[in-house]
């Protein structure tokens, strides 16, 4: 899909006079990128963004990252973000779509470690098929991480899960202990 039509959803639920949100996608990285915003709108969440084509595939994480993999956190698909978003921090005024703080919580490069038959599938046939596998060097999150889309029929859903690796950490809650934002250092009580 051309990276124009991707955004179409995006740009659709938002008025460019009335949201400081990016609309471009200029800020393209020799390597991929990831992306979790903390998102205080009607109920606070993560969103959970990856570098594939052009534009920011998107998950809301209800729950946020987990660094346990015994922690499976529900993942719910969003529309494709533009890539100037990825360090997009500040207040989405009331009565726009999304309404409320948003910092980045973590960011880095990513590793696509999906193969089939020894060769490498890209990203947005990874996303398609449902079955997404990478390795994060964030800030935060590191390591192994797979999305998983799962269920049958009308209760199809994602999950995101900690691969079982070197860079599991299952006596830290990351989410309370390390809540500020690693571009700006505030957290979204410091932007409100």
């Amino acid at each position: 899909m051309a990276k124009e039509d991707s955004l179409k959803k995006y740009r659709e639920k938002r008025d460019i006079e009335k949201t400081p949100e990016p609309f471009t996608s200029e800020k393209v990285s020799d390597k991929p990128r990831f992306v979790v915003q903390k998102h205080d709108a009607s109920k606070l969440h993560y969103d959970f963004r990856l570098e594939v084509n052009g534009v920011l595939k998107s998950w809301a994480i209800p729950k946020g990252p987990s660094t346990d993999p015994s922690q499976k956190r529900l993942a719910v698909p969003t529309e494709d973000h533009p890539l100037d978003y990825i360090d997009f921090e500040g207040v989405i005024p009331e009565g726009n779509y999304g309404a409320g703080t948003v910092i980045v919580w973590d960011t880095g490069t990513y590793r696509n470690l999906n193969k089939k038959k020894g060769h490498e599938v890209n990203m947005e046939e990874s996303v398609n098929n449902g079955h997404v596998d990478i390795w994060l060097e964030g800030h935060k999150l590191k390591g192994g991480y797979a999305l998983i889309r799962t269920g049958k029929g009308n209760r199809k859903f994602w999950l995101l899960l900690k691969k079982k690796d070197d860079k599991i950490d299952t006596g830290e809650d990351i989410l309370i202990d390390q809540p500020e934002s690693v571009l700006s250092g505030r957290t979204i009580e410091d932007i409100i």
